[in-house]
């Protein structure tokens, strides 16, 4: 049955604004799905029509715009039992200076239909959005409306990708300073002699030409952020600086004008010139210091060669990468970068990939061996085919999984972000009031109007807004040189809480390449019969034991079998025919399973796993049931795995193995090891339940693991970590992962989340206190304005270069 649209409509008054959205659709099979959807779509209030395509799984929803809440279209989508899909994207942000405008943009972002979440970094100037039926024009328009300006960011555009627009941007800030400074010094100079009683302050005219461009040219962009902010009906840093400055260069002006002839009244041109110029270079220095917070991604991103050489048509060419195609074949001399994912047809070299992984030591590669695109063809010539190019090779994807971390918001900066949105009103506040007591008190018009100027440009939402961007930003930068990849700043600050970290044994804390060590045949089957048949049987799995069996059998010349009715039994072992008899192999659950006990090879076994040996039973179901024989496997202990644990225990983390293994062999290893305690012969599904045991003793618990079965624990854990030598499925899942398969890197997690997270809370620290202390002593004529600005200034900048000091963070080794 086919279909391929529908509608369905209800009437509305017609005086009601109406408007359209597409949502799509995932899991629509035929007419009945389609009509299904539209069913419980035009159910949800606010909706006047839908029309559901089949062919481009989307929905069409009319609705009354001011009653639609699109969240309920997409429950009763899932209510219909189907999912809706989801848009994410990434926009750069114009404008923003401080954490108020964040606040400002978010919240005008997720009024938009259909988003359902949006988060803005001030350090990255970056806006990311999640949500349903979404556009980029559409979240332009609202970033618009807002008061600043989005532009669409090309998917493989890093967030350094731009450096010539930031250099010049950076250019134009600095003449504007030196500009400033230049008007500004005959002032300054005038002002130092007043102090020193001297009288250098130049003509109360002379003042007034040097200052005016200073406010109203070099100072423009102020007041054009600042109206901007009061039109859209909330303030900002800019808004402070314009009201404070103009305040203070406005009474200059008042006092001119109504001076005496031949008198010279006291001036203030000087606060407000030097306090523009003071700002100007604060944001020259935060925009210098914060393009420092990117350099893993530019370093990342310096790893792209521009040209490869190709074989194409018998002939070796030329050409730009992003010509290369998946299947061709790239000739990589010794000393160039290698410009694709591969695979080595031809050739052997040695080759550098530490800025991908961290490991310092060239690894040497050969036919059939998988190459990865920006490491370093070392001293043999390569020939490579092309398996992944452009946004789609490990390059990019790291790229991309750094940008999204820094880009993400931590849930600590929730909480700035709250105070931010009421910092500005509340300093609006405060200036008033000492400007009506300084003139109640005092009578002295002036000294009020310079006391609430010292007030305003004191506050500074900036080092509010930056103290956590800047920092994960700097952190999950040097952990990704270091080869460890953080994909979200809730994954890195929830690290720094870690408590107890579990393991899987296999490929993690082992090598995970495991060898036939012992094969014990019961009585009356031969040792090569044995191995011909468990051979057999491995023929269907390509699992890491039935990979060591037939390499044993293939060494020791015996010949693979016919294989039917294979079956992988889910944590138990595999099952199939073999000669026409009915064959298990697998953990000795599965013949407790089948009612094999008692067998007078129990022995045998326990002295195996005592050894840390694994052991597999092989048994014959039917026609007759017997137990044939044990395969016992060896499988070496990472080198690094004892420094990983005494690592952890070094930091005051209890070490946990969770394994499918038996009791014997995993508490063998445990024991080698120095691990804490050992769940031995867990189900794939039960790492998981194990996993949320030790949350419910109260543990905050980090999961490590590489393979399909370890995902579901690495998503219950607090912390997933996932090594990349294992499967996509657990790096995916996970919130951390590991770009060689070394178990020390796990306490290097913990180690860079630890020191990012005081990084942030002395930046958090430092900037409330700043406020706190500034404010109420320029409130009590403590503080000059230029003394303010000045300290306002260096504020955000000291934040970043703070958060700077984490560049040289590497993972330690006791």
């Amino acid at each position: 049955m086919m279909a391929t649209a529908a509608a369905y409509e209800r009437t509305t008054p017609q005086e009601e604004a109406a408007s359209e959205i597409d949502i799509g659709i995932i899991g629509m099979t035929c007419a009945s799905c389609v009509r299904r959807v539209e069913k419980a779509i035009v159910a949800v209030p606010g909706v006047t029509g839908v029309s559901v395509n089949l062919a481009t799984e989307k929905a069409r929803v009319a609705f009354v715009e001011s009653a639609l809440n699109v969240q309920e279209v997409i429950d009763a989508i899932e209510r219909a039992g189907y999912e809706s899909a989801k848009a994410e994207f990434d926009l750069r942000v114009e404008g923003m200076t401080c954490a108020s405008c964040v606040g400002r943009i978010e919240e005008a972002l997720n009024t938009v239909p259909g988003v359902t979440e949006a988060t803005v970094n001030l350090a990255t100037e970056r806006a990311h959005i999640i949500g349903h039926a979404i556009e980029p024009d559409d979240i332009m328009a609202a970033i618009e409306r807002a008061g600043y300006r989005g532009t669409p960011i090309n998917e493989d555009q890093a967030t350094s990708a731009v450096p010539d627009q930031a250099n010049d941007r950076s250019r134009r800030e600095l003449s504007h300073v030196l500009i400033a400074a230049t008007l500004s010094l005959p002032l300054v100079l005038g002002m130092v002699g007043d102090l020193l009683g001297i009288g250098m302050m130049v003509p109360g005219w002379v003042q007034f030409a040097l200052a005016t461009p200073v406010q109203f040219w070099l100072g423009w962009r102020f007041y054009k952020a600042a109206w901007k902010a009061v039109r859209a009906g909330t303030g900002n840093m800019d808004l402070l600086v314009a009201l404070g400055t103009s305040a203070a260069w406005g009474l200059s002006v008042y006092l001119l004008l109504t001076a005496h002839f031949g008198t010279m009244p006291h001036l203030y041109f000087e606060a407000s010139a030097v306090l523009i110029t003071f700002v100007l270079l604060g944001k020259w220095l935060e925009g210098r210091a914060k393009g420092q917070t990117t350099a893993a991604i530019r370093a990342l991103m310096g790893l792209r060669p521009d040209k490869a050489s190709v074989r194409r048509d018998g002939a070796e060419i030329e050409v730009p990468v992003a010509q290369v195609r998946v299947g061709d074949v790239v000739v990589v001399r010794p000393g160039e970068r290698i410009p694709v994912d591969g695979r080595v047809v031809e050739g052997a070299s040695s080759v550098d990939e530490s800025m991908l992984t961290g490991e310092p030591l060239p690894v040497e590669k050969a036919l059939g061996h998988k190459v990865t695109g920006g490491s370093i063809n070392v001293d043999g010539l390569l020939a490579v085919e092309t398996t992944a190019v452009g946004t789609e090779t490990m390059l990019s994807k790291i790229v991309r999984l750094v940008e999204g971390a820094q880009a993400s918001k931590a849930p600590i900066q929730r909480t700035v972000d709250q105070v931010s949105a009421i910092f500005v009103p509340i300093v609006l506040v405060v200036a008033l009031a000492t400007f009506g007591v300084w003139w109640g008190v005092t009578g002295d018009i002036e000294a009020a109007i310079i006391t609430a100027v010292s007030v305003l440009v004191i506050a500074c939402p900036c080092a509010l807004g930056l103290a956590t961007p800047t920092a994960i930003m700097v952190g999950t930068g040097a952990a990704a040189r270091h080869g460890i990849l953080i994909k979200d700043a809730e994954a890195l600050e929830r690290a720094h809480a870690v408590t107890a970290v579990a393991f899987d044994k296999t490929g993690t804390l082992t090598e995970g390449k495991p060898r036939v060590t012992d094969i014990v045949p019961a009585l009356g089957v031969g040792e090569d019969d044995l191995l011909r048949i468990a051979a057999t049987l491995q023929s269907g799995s390509e699992h890491p034991l039935a990979r060591a069996v037939r390499a044993r059998a293939s060494n020791d010349g015996i010949a693979i079998g016919v294989l039917h009715a294979f079956k992988a039994l889910a944590g138990r072992g595999v099952s199939g025919i073999v000669d026409g008899r009915s064959i298990q192999l697998g953990a000795k659950r599965l013949l407790v399973e089948q009612g094999f006990v008692g067998d007078d090879l129990e022995t045998k076994a326990a002295e195996l796993e005592e050894s840390g040996r694994t052991v597999s039973w092989l048994a014959e179901v039917a026609p007759e049931a017997r137990v044939l024989g044990l395969i016992a496997f060896g499988d070496t202990v990472k080198q690094s795995a004892h420094e990983a644990v005494r690592k952890l225990h070094h930091h005051g983390i209890e070490t946990v193995m969770v394994t499918g293994d038996s009791h014997g062999a995993a508490q063998a290893v445990a024991n080698e090891l120095g691990i804490d305690r050992v769940f031995a012969e867990v189900l794939p599904g039960d790492k998981a339940a194990v996993v949320a045991t030790l949350k419910g003793e109260g543990k905050v618990v980090a999961m490590v693991g590489d393979g399909i079965n370890d995902a579901p624990a690495l998503a219950a854990a607090d912390v997933g970590i996932a090594m990349a030598t294992g499967t996509d499925v657990a790096m995916h899942t996970a919130g951390v992962t590991l770009m060689r398969g070394d178990p020390v890197l796990v306490g290097g997690s913990v180690d860079v989340s630890r020191r990012t997270y005081a990084k942030i809370k002395q930046g958090l620290f430092w900037a409330f206190i700043y406020n706190l202390v500034g404010i109420p002593l320029a409130a009590l004529g403590y503080l000059s304005p230029v003394l303010a600005g000045a300290a306002m200034a260096l504020s955000s900048v000291s934040v970043i270069v703070n958060a700077l000091t984490l560049r040289g963070w590497k993972p330690a080794i006791r």
